[in-house]
């Protein structure tokens, strides 16, 4: 089910976003945050079918868009790291969430006070090297000659494209610099519990039944474990 959410603005008003609603909440209600930029277009059908499972579990999970994701008219450019982490605390208490399951980037995003997981967390400057690498690719093949430190300064001081996505310069330098957030009652899941290589590393977006199996079952594990 689509749904509209009220998430705040930089200016203190609000605006609806679409989030993705499955499951009745019996048992609790879960929170997905997807990672940024490129990877979210590859893992969103995975990620869906992760919350179907759970949502068989009788949880209800939330899928929220931020300003400058998916369906969202708000521009990327104007974005900075900090509002989306005041978002996600706001998804959160709208949404009435008990668990959030962080993915790769989305772990940036992860609220301090969180219970719940991540999966397979990024570091924001892993994130912007690996996109700066396909830009190099990219320019290559199109007969330019582009070098990692050039573009990379670029960002800082004027923002980039990268992948399709527009980054301003302010939010480059926040992602050189974002941790994913540890919090004491957050569990990370690392890939080689959930089986072959991530469906980040693919081409085009993708699903993999069995690796959806197996992250929702370590959920589920987790949340059987005596306290």
């Amino acid at each position: 089910m689509i749904a509209d959410w009220p998430c705040p603005l930089p200016d203190g008003g609000v605006a609806d976003e679409l989030a993705v609603h499955i499951g009745d909440g019996t048992n609790g209600r879960i929170l997905v945050i997807p990672p940024l930029f490129d990877e979210h277009n590859k893992m969103r059908r995975h990620l869906i079918e992760v919350m179907r499972r759970l949502g068989e579990a009788d949880f209800a999970c939330f899928l929220p868009d931020l300003p400058g994701w998916n369906e969202s008219s708000s521009p990327l450019e104007k974005q900075t790291l900090g509002h989306w982490q005041t978002c996600i605390i706001s998804a959160v208490q709208h949404f009435e969430i008990s668990h959030v399951l962080a993915v790769r980037s989305g772990a940036l995003l992860l609220p301090e006070t969180a219970s719940g997981w991540t999966y397979a967390p990024q570091a924001g400057s892993k994130l912007l090297r690996s996109m700066l690498r396909a830009r190099t690719i990219a320019s290559k093949e199109a007969g330019k000659n582009e070098t990692l430190d050039e573009l990379a300064a670029l960002g800082r001081s004027q923002g980039i494209v990268l992948a399709g996505w527009r980054l301003s310069a302010s939010l480059f330098q926040q992602l050189e610099n974002a941790e994913p957030v540890k919090a004491e009652n957050v569990t990370a899941i690392d890939q080689s519990l959930v089986g072959r290589s991530g469906l980040w590393l693919r081409a085009e977006p993708d699903e993999d039944p069995a690796q959806a199996d197996a992250l929702a079952t370590a959920i589920l594990e987790d949340l059987g474990k005596p306290e």
